[in-house]
């Protein structure tokens, strides 16, 4: 990542910034009524979301609105990635299934999630969906789903990230009364999303970026302040780099009590308890980089002896967590499409990185008959696959990739 963190422009430009409600995203409006209805009916409420930046700054954002607003979270939950996949599933429902009835909102994922939606619905749960990623096709059967990327929607502005979607359906709560420190600190969080999902810096995410940038160095969360104080940053002058460290920390995979590590640092309400958990991150981070290095020196050494347009590569002894920044690597090195995957007993879980000139979602629709399912952005996705089905999909990849 480099370049320029944040522009100024006219924010007049931005609808929903500064007051265009004629152009709401579809269903943000029936999103935040029904929330409402949920807090005023002490109805049990729970965020089921992403363990990325994107989706654990949707969740903070999303549970800090709800409770300012006098409702009760019963559960916050994040898929364990190695064990259960991406998005909603099975495992993660019948361990909620003990505060149902409830409404169940995913966020950051969810859109594709047909089975799973209609599986919560026969547990009792009202399920909403707020996500940003692309609509395959049908939509499942949730109560409400808000996604400016979905049929019909008339919103102008469909780069925004999963807590850029949520910081508006919190205005919506709010009623415009969103100000102040909550807003500001909103504002940094979806900065953070916004830069770490690598969103399109255009449009109001000019706006979430500058605004929330500007708001981060005096922000109020011990977990954020920290970053600012520790040594390991302090060297860096260059503000765009220091973000880009933050981030690279908030995203190692550590989870403890079914948290991940950035969640557990972004709401923690110590700048003591803040300090030992980014000690604890650093040193990670440390080790993990270490890893990353040698998935793609071995990948390097397998796959790029066969010279074909795609890199894919998959093993049992990967670690899901390496795959996404190792798949990001091979891809700007060598320019080639990337496809990693670990393998499991029976499917194998993948990430794919893309150049900015191919579509992943467009190669995965032509190859969907190989897979049990997939999603994400057009140069960042993921699929799930039959392990007797590997073989295949790596032939119809190759054929749609020339």
């Amino acid at each position: 990542m480099g370049g320029e963190l944040f522009m100024k422009d006219n924010l007049s430009n931005f609808p929903g910034v500064i007051g265009d409600k004629d152009r709401d995203i579809k269903n943000l409006k029936k999103a935040a009524q029904r929330i409402l209805k949920a807090i005023s009916d002490q109805e049990r409420i729970i965020i089921y979301g992403d363990t990325d930046v994107d989706g654990v700054t949707s969740v903070i954002i999303l549970e800090e609105t709800i409770k300012s607003l006098g409702g009760k979270i019963s559960a916050v939950y994040f898929p364990d990635r190695d064990i259960d996949g991406y998005g909603i599933n099975e495992t993660g429902l019948k361990i909620l299934k003990e505060h149902s009835p409830a409404l169940l909102i995913s966020v950051d994922f969810g859109v594709t999630n047909y089975k799973e939606v209609n599986s919560a619905k026969k547990m009792g749960f009202k399920v909403m969906i707020i996500d940003h990623h692309e609509v395959l096709g049908k939509l499942p059967k949730a109560e409400v789903i808000v996604d400016p990327k979905q049929k019909g929607d008339k919103y102008p502005f469909k780069g925004l990230s999963a807590a850029g979607v949520v910081f508006k359906l919190s205005e919506c709560l709010f009623k415009d009364k969103l100000a102040g420190a909550l807003k500001n600190n909103f504002l940094e969080l979806t900065a953070l999303s916004t830069i770490a999902d690598m969103m399109p810096r255009e449009s109001e995410n000019k706006f979430f970026i500058e605004e929330g940038l500007a708001s981060l160095k005096n922000s109020f969360r011990p977990g954020v302040k920290v970053f600012f104080e520790n040594d390991y940053f302090k060297d860096v002058s260059d503000f765009s780099q220091k973000v880009f460290k933050i981030l690279s920390i908030l995203n190692v995979r550590d989870v403890k009590n079914g948290l991940p590590a950035s969640f557990r640092l972004l709401t923690v309400s110590s700048v003591e308890e803040a300090e030992k958990i980014v000690i604890e991150l650093l040193e990670k981070h440390k080790i993990t980089r270490e890893k990353i290095e040698k998935t793609v020196e071995e990948i390097e050494e397998n796959s790029l002896k066969q010279k074909e347009p795609i890199i894919f590569d998959g093993k049992e002894s990967f670690e899901s967590a390496l795959l996404s920044p190792a798949a990001s690597i091979l891809c700007q090195k060598y320019k080639k499409p990337t496809f990693l995957f670990r393998k499991m007993e029976k499917e194998s879980q993948g990430t794919i990185r893309t150049p900015k000139n191919v579509n992943s979602l467009d190669m995965l629709r032509k190859c969907s008959k190989h897979l049990l399912s997939f999603g994400g952005h057009a140069q960042a996705s993921g699929f799930r696959v039959k392990n007797k089905n590997i073989n295949n999909l790596k032939k119809c990849l190759i054929k749609n990739s020339k």
